[in-house]
């Protein structure tokens, strides 16, 4: 979803310019099929309430997007009302307790930038266009997470409008039943979230990348060493492999191997990703870059320019794994070798979350995240890659 920069203004279904405006909101190019009656494009809380209002008067549902980024465009109904919030996208940072106070609309890159220049942090999203309101509400798997902990952890109020229109604010000590169900209810949540109230953090004082490429042949092996590692590897870093059909490097069928550490010191950061160096299976990789500075921001840009290119029609599925990998590496081979073209992708993380979270409504993690991402891009595709990312998942 691009940012918007004109004012916001109520469509009506059957307008000349509603199909764009609502297909608009979705990163995602595929057309659901889903038509709502009316697209609100709020520009303040004002019509925020002023909305809510009228549907609840009227008897309408609510829709609500922020960003965009939901591969399930889930924001799309039919019927009912579209609230697009995405001019609500403020960002007021108070350095003196270390708390911020955004709009839902913020994008997580300009949180970060914001940030950044007071050497001060939050955990993000990690591609720049995400907005932070549906990436806190559900639960928020931002940088740095296994270390700063799940993004909604650090919201520590929010001003919502509920179905009835009132305003109000939740915290802890306020109204704290809404608190707890803004942390992870994700779009099932009740309300419209106008502002989140966040506790920040520390920057880390290093930021950079390990890169190592292994040409998909070594699939088996390198999928078993990395879920063997991985519960030992150091919660600064994001240790993650991406099967890509254009890795990096050899721009052929391939993993890629990226290690983001976020830590105090280079040889801090140099310490924390060792082990892919002491890798067994280093000589057999294709590429391997030393540690490399790097922004966040060139991170964030970098994923979306690479794998979530503009104009594609995803499709997309996940799961969690706690037990051991080698079961599952004949259906990783099958995913691999029906891979459709870039920009279509798998991606394995190491997750290994803490034994306890707070009590929240977010619940659902373990040791392992697989996903597949599959992008299409123009009109043509066979059904097999249409479905490659649903049928997978559903046979796994």
């Amino acid at each position: 979803m691009k940012r918007a920069a004109n004012r916001g203004v109520v469509i009506d279904k059957g307008a000349p310019d509603f199909d764009a405006a609502l297909l608009g909101t979705s990163f995602n190019a595929q057309d659901p099929g889903r038509r709502p009656d009316r697209i609100v494009q709020a520009n303040d809380v004002e019509e925020v309430i002023a909305a809510v209002k009228r549907a609840r008067d009227q008897g309408h549902t609510i829709g609500i997007c922020s960003g965009g980024h939901s591969w399930a465009q889930n924001h799309i109904r039919d019927g009912g009302i579209l609230l697009d919030l995405s001019r609500l996208n403020s960002i007021v940072i108070n350095e003196a307790d270390g708390t911020a106070i955004i709009g839902p609309g913020c994008f997580a890159g300009e949180l970060n930038t914001a940030l950044s220049k007071r050497r001060l942090f939050f955990p993000v999203a990690h591609a720049y266009t995400v907005g932070m309101g549906g990436f806190l509400l559900q639960g928020g798997f931002g940088w740095n997470s296994r270390t700063s902990g799940l993004a909604c952890q650090s919201v520590i109020g929010i001003d919502v409008v509920l179905a009835d229109g009132t305003l109000v604010h939740s915290s802890e000590q306020e109204n704290p039943e809404l608190l707890w169900a803004a942390r992870g209810a994700g779009p099932g949540f009740f309300g419209v979230v106008v502002r989140f109230h966040l506790k920040l953090h520390r920057r880390p004082k290093f930021v950079g990348l390990k890169l190592q490429i292994f040409r998909m042949r070594h699939l088996e092996e390198v999928m078993a060493w990395a879920d063997k590692a991985g519960p030992d590897v150091s919660p600064s870093v994001e240790f993650q492999m991406v099967f890509n059909r254009r890795a990096t490097g050899i721009f052929a069928h391939g993993i890629e191997l990226l290690a983001p550490v976020l830590a105090d010191s280079w040889s801090e950061a140099r310490d924390a990703i060792a082990f892919i160096d002491k890798s067994p299976l280093r000589k057999k990789a294709s590429l391997t870059l030393p540690l490399l500075p790097m922004s966040l921001n060139m991170m964030m840009n970098t994923g979306e320019k690479t794998l979530f290119l503009p104009n594609t029609r995803w499709t997309a599925d996940s799961m969690w794994m706690n037990d051991p990998i080698d079961p599952m590496l004949p259906a990783l081979r099958k995913i691999a070798d029906s891979q459709p073209a870039a920009p279509s992708h798998a991606l394995w993380l190491n997750w290994n979350a803490p034994p306890s979270r707070p009590d929240m409504a977010f619940s659902l993690e373990a040791r392992t995240y697989l996903a597949l991402y599959g992008g299409l891009r123009g009109k043509a595709a066979s059904p097999a890659d249409e479905g490659w990312a649903t049928d997978h998942m559903r046979a796994l």
